[in-house]
Order: structure tokens, then C-alpha cells, then sequence
């Protein structure tokens, strides 16, 4: 058994293990997103979405720019540097960052309130802090691992374009940031998948990627329980945090009918 842990793994079974984790633990299996895409939120929960998001958003440069300045390789640099570019934007078009806060703006909230950032959920700034602390502290290797996700985001922006568009028409001014997506995730997940396959020298380098991705996807997830703790059931924000005019007499909120 132990001889079995020590063989590399090929490049196909080490790709197969990190989909298993993808199919077991991303975010696409949310009760917060099943609601969504079923059009069951109301605007008021779908702001807090997207003003909490804002916080995980903006942090994906400083993220990578850990990740960059970690590296001795010029190549691998000029590579990753792009991921900074998508989302800050360059020569006056828009990144990600923008993007998403026209999103925000298009469930009715003020670019104001979405960046100053004061009405973060504690539970959605602990995670993304930890998530820069995971590619600042582990090794170089699994800071790169941790991005994989982006094996599965395709899927899940394809899918929620097609339901935010049925269910919540409104925000269809807000949708840039999604659509941009569908062809940067898979080029960086490309990326990504490719370098850390040539740089998992060991099995125990390919535990260490299966960990940083399942990590990762440990994160995303965490986010989504505090927004859906807060804003859907039970319903009970912190103070401090973002509070929708819509709440209940006892803190929970209501959900309107599916496609309304």
C-alpha cells in the first residue's frame, strides 16, 4: 500500500484525481447557487452575493501577483502576469475587477458601497484572506495548484449566464464579467494544469496539488456558507455586514417563486 502512494502518477491519472475533486467539491453544488439557478433569490440576496464576491474578486491580482513575484522564471512570469491584466484591466479597457462592479450595479447597489468594502461578511473576508495566506505560505507548486479550479469554472459561468439571463433579465448589463471568463478560465486552467504536471516531481508533489485544489474549492465553498447562513437560511447577517430592506421579522428572508 505504501509502495502504491509512492508511484508517480501519470499525467492523465493526476488530471483524473484533480477532476474527481472538482466533481466532489466545487462550488457549482451550493445550495446558494442551486437557488440561483433556479431563479429562486430575490434581488436583495443576489446583491449581497455580488457585494461579498467583490471582496474575492478583488483580490485575484494581488493573488497572482503573489504567485509571480514567488517566481524565478521569466517565462513562467510573462505567462502569468496576463491573470493581473484580466482582471485590472489595461490601455483603458476594463478588467474583471470593473466588470464586477457593474455587475453589482446592475442588482441596484452603488460602485461606493461595493468597493469601500465595509459591508463584508467576517465570514467571506476570513476565507479569501486565507486564501492569500495559502499562496503566500505553502509551497510555490501548490499556489499554482490552488488556481485549478478554473478546470470547472467554464461549466459553471456557462450555465449561470444562461439562468441569470431567464431568471433575472435585469441584470443582463451586469453579465461582461462572465463572459470574458469562458475563454480566459480555460486558457489559464490550461496554464496551470500543463506546469504544475511538469513541476510535480514526486507523488508527494502530487498530493501536495490534489490539497492546494482541494483547499481552494474548501474556500470557495466557505464563502458561499456565510452568504447563505446570512442572507437566505436562517437569514441572520452580522453587524456591520450588509443588511437588505427585505428581512423578516425573526431573520430569515423570503425566497420568491422559481422564474419569478
Amino acid at each position: 500500500m505504501l509502495q502504491a502512494h509512492n508511484d508517480l502518477l501519470t499525467p492523465a491519472e493526476l488530471k483524473a484525481r484533480l477532476l474527481a475533486v472538482g466533481e466532489e467539491r466545487y462550488h457549482h453544488k451550493h445550495p446558494f447557487h442551486r437557488l440561483m439557478h433556479d431563479g429562486e433569490l430575490t434581488r436583495e440576496q443576489l446583491q449581497a452575493w455580488a457585494l461579498n464576491r467583490y471582496y474575492y474578486q478583488s483580490k485575484i491580482p494581488q493573488k497572482d501577483a503573489i504567485i509571480l513575484s514567488r517566481s524565478a522564471d521569466p517565462a513562467f512570469r510573462r505567462a502569468w502576469r496576463k491573470r493581473i491584466i484580466d482582471h485590472d484591466g489595461e490601455n483603458g479597457q476594463p478588467g474583471g475587477i470593473e466588470k464586477w462592479i457593474r455587475l453589482a450595479e446592475a442588482t441596484g447597489l452603488s460602485a461606493e458601497q461595493v468597493v469601500s468594502e465595509r459591508e463584508i461578511l467576517p465570514g467571506v473576508r476570513y476565507a479569501v484572506d486565507a486564501y492569500l495566506n495559502l499562496v503566500a505560505e505553502r509551497t510555490h507548486l501548490e499556489a499554482v495548484a490552488s488556481s485549478l479550479t478554473e478546470l470547472f469554472s467554464r461549466d459553471l459561468i456557462s450555465l449561470r449566464i444562461d439562468a441569470l439571463r431567464v431568471h433575472y433579465p435585469w441584470l443582463e448589463s451586469g453579465l461582461l464579467y462572465f463572459t470574458a471568463r469562458l475563454t480566459q478560465a480555460p486558457e489559464d486552467a490550461a496554464f496551470a494544469l500543463d506546469w504544475v504536471t511538469r513541476h510535480a516531481h514526486t507523488r508527494e508533489q502530487q498530493e501536495q496539488v490534489v490539497g492546494a485544489l482541494r483547499t481552494k474549492c474548501d474556500i470557495l465553498w466557505a464563502q458561499l456558507d456565510a452568504i447563505y447562513f446570512s442572507y437566505v437560511e436562517p437569514g441572520w447577517p452580522p453587524p456591520g455586514a450588509f443588511q437588505p430592506s427585505g428581512k423578516k421579522e425573526h431573520g430569515s428572508f423570503s425566497h420568491p417563486a422559481a422564474g419569478s
